[in-house]
C-alpha cells in the first residue's frame, strides 16, 4: 500500500510498499507486470502479540498507521489473475498445469469477484486487493502438480485468508467478512488435515515445504502444522457428531503430547509453540474428560 492519499496536514503518507524494477513474467499467460514490494524499517512493522494460530499481530504506529505485511507475498497477473508466492511465478512449469491454470481463468475471476467485486490487481494493493489475491491464489493452487505441494500451500493460504477477512471485518464492519472468515477458517482446518494424510501416505511431500509458516515472521515447521490440526479442529471442526469429535481430539492430544513431549521437561522445543501446545493440550484434556463425565451420568 505505497498509500498516495493526503494525510490531515495536506502532505502524503508515507509509503508503505513500493515497485520493484524486476518485472514479474506470468507463467501462464507470459504477461510482464512490476511487483510490489513492502518497505522495512523505521517503525513500519511493530510486533505486537503473537495469537494462539501462530498468527503475528502488528501495531498500527504513528507514522504509518495499521499495515499488513501478509498481503505483499502473494503476486497476482493482472491479465489472467493467475497467483502464486511469488517464488512459484518461476517454479510453475509443467505446460499441462498452465494449461489448466489458464482454462479456469474466467472461472477463478467469476468465483472471486462474487466475494471481492471490486479487486483491482493494477493499482497498489490495499487490504481488500491482498485478501482477493490470496483467494485467486487458493484457485490458482488447486490445478498445480504434488511437486509444488498444493495442498499444504492452500492450507496456509486459507488460514491467511481467514485473518485477512477478520481485518476487513475490523476495517469495514457489516460486509459479511466475519462469515467468509469461518469459511476460511474451515478450509484451512481441511487443508491442513489433508496434508498431513498426504504426507502420511507419501502423495505429496508436505513436510519438504521450505517454510511452513503459518504467519511470516517465524517457520514452525511440520511440529507447527502438527498444532495447526489439533488447534482448528478443537476452534472450527464440526459438533453433529460429538462421538466423532472426541475421538479426533483425542487423536490430536496424544499427537501434541507425543511430539512437545508434554508431561515433561522439554528443551529440544522451547519458546512459544511449546507454551500455546501446553494450553491446547489442557483444552483437549478437559472437552474430553467432561465428555466422559456425561456419558457417565448419562448412563446412571
Amino acid at each position: 500500500m505505497a498509500d498516495k492519499d493526503k494525510g490531515k496536514s495536506g502532505g502524503k503518507k508515507p509509503a508503505i510498499s513500493y515497485w520493484s524494477k524486476k518485472k514479474c513474467k506470468c507463467p501462464v499467460c507470459e504477461t510482464q507486470f512490476q511487483r510490489e514490494e513492502m518497505l522495512s524499517g523505521n517503525g513500519r512493522m511493530i510486533a505486537g502479540n503473537l495469537t494462539d494460530e501462530l498468527h503475528r499481530i502488528f501495531e498500527p504506529s504513528a507514522k504509518f498507521g495499521r499495515v499488513y505485511p501478509l498481503i505483499y507475498l502473494i503476486g497476482a497477473c493482472p491479465e489472467c489473475h493467475a497467483a502464486f508466492f511469488w517464488s512459484d511465478f518461476e517454479e510453475v512449469k509443467d505446460p499441462e498445469v498452465l494449461r489448466r491454470i489458464s482454462d479456469d481463468a474466467k472461472h477463478r475471476k467469476q468465483v472471486v469477484g462474487n466475494l471481492f467485486p471490486h479487486y483491482n490487481l493494477k493499482r497498489e494493493r490495499s487490504l481488500y486487493d491482498g485478501a482477493a489475491m490470496y483467494f485467486l491464489a487458493l484457485c490458482t493452487y488447486d490445478k498445480v502438480g504434488a511437486e509444488h505441494f498444493p495442498t499444504m500451500k492452500r492450507a496456509i493460504i486459507s488460514l491467511r485468508l481467514a485473518w485477512l477477512c477478520q481485518d476487513l471485518e475490523q476495517a469495514v464492519p457489516g460486509h459479511n467478512f466475519k462469515v467468509a472468515a469461518d469459511v476460511f477458517y474451515r478450509k484451512a482446518l481441511f487443508f491442513y488435515q489433508q496434508a498431513v494424510v498426504a504426507e502420511t501416505d507419501r502423495t505429496e511431500q508436505s513436510s519438504a515445504i521450505p517454510n511452513a509458516g503459518p504467519d511470516m515472521d517465524k517457520n514452525y515447521g511440520w511440529d507447527g502444522v502438527v498444532y495447526l490440526c489439533g488447534l482448528l479442529e478443537y476452534k472450527y471442526g464440526q459438533h453433529d457428531d460429538p462421538a466423532q469429535r472426541i475421538r479426533k481430539l483425542d487423536e490430536y492430544k496424544t499427537a501434541i503430547a507425543r511430539i512437545f513431549g508434554l508431561g515433561k521437561s522439554s528443551k529440544a522445543k522451547p519458546g512459544p509453540l511449546l507454551e500455546h501446545s501446553r494450553e491446547l493440550y489442557n483444552m483437549l484434556s478437559k472437552e474430553i474428560e467432561e465428555s466422559e463425565t456425561i456419558d457417565v451420568g448419562n448412563a446412571l
